[in-house]
């Protein structure tokens, strides 16, 4: 699942928003103001940015040439009333990726943050295989050889995660960072429950885990061989 952050202080659209992203499977967190976006930008990592252009105090013009600056790499929709071509060039010259403008229809919006999610280096919508599971993040989906393994949430974005970067160790509280909302009241304990979980469901009997323990450091899923 992709973690979305959106920067909106219009607190209708904002829930509009955010419920239809979520039943699009994505985790989203929602801030009113550019500087508490420019605070979470700063301490957590997102997948993909929403950011409203005319926000009060510090512009989402502002935030996105503040994040710019610092390094950040994450993809930014802005979303923006400004229709002259000098103004959307304005944007994008800030640092944006892309721009849509106001009013527009949500089918939109999600075309717009997957073409974005597709782009090199950031979530890709392809289906993910390791071994004989093979996990489809658009129809939310596990199977192996075909026959479906049932994922709670938490649980599918958590092995998504793991899938997506095979090999590679992840202590819990990074992964509660890129899994679980920043403001969630979620624990390591909370990984090593969720961990134990999806032995349960994936392992195959007699087999080793692809879902490792690095004592002392974290989890890592491993290819098998």
């Amino acid at each position: 699942m992709p973690k979305i952050l959106l920067v909106e202080d219009e607190p209708d659209f904002s829930i509009l928003i955010g419920e239809w992203l979520r039943n699009e499977h994505h985790i989203v967190e929602v801030v009113e103001t550019g500087e508490e976006g420019i605070d979470r930008l700063k301490f957590y990592q997102y997948d993909i940015v929403i950011l409203d252009w005319m926000l009060p105090g510090v512009s989402g013009l502002d935030v996105c040439k503040s994040y710019r600056q610092g390094g950040g790499k994450t993809p930014i929709l802005l979303l923006t009333a400004k229709k002259h071509v000098d103004e959307k060039e304005q944007g994008l010259d800030a640092g944006a990726d892309d721009y849509l403008t106001k009013p527009f229809e949500m089918k939109e919006l999600s075309a717009r943050i997957r073409a974005l999610l597709r782009r090199p280096s950031a979530f890709s919508g392809s289906v993910l295989q390791v071994g004989s599971l093979n996990l489809n993040p658009t129809t939310f989906k596990l199977t192996r050889i075909g026959e479906e393994i049932a994922l709670l949430p938490k649980e599918f974005a958590l092995l998504e995660f793991m899938m997506r970067h095979p090999n590679q160790v992840f202590s819990a509280e990074a992964l509660l960072d890129r899994v679980w909302s920043s403001d969630s009241e979620a624990s390591p304990e909370t990984i090593r429950t969720y961990i134990k979980r999806l032995r349960k469901k994936i392992d195959v009997p007699g087999q080793p885990s692809i879902l490792s323990t690095v004592h002392g450091v974290g989890y890592k899923l491993d290819i098998p061989q």
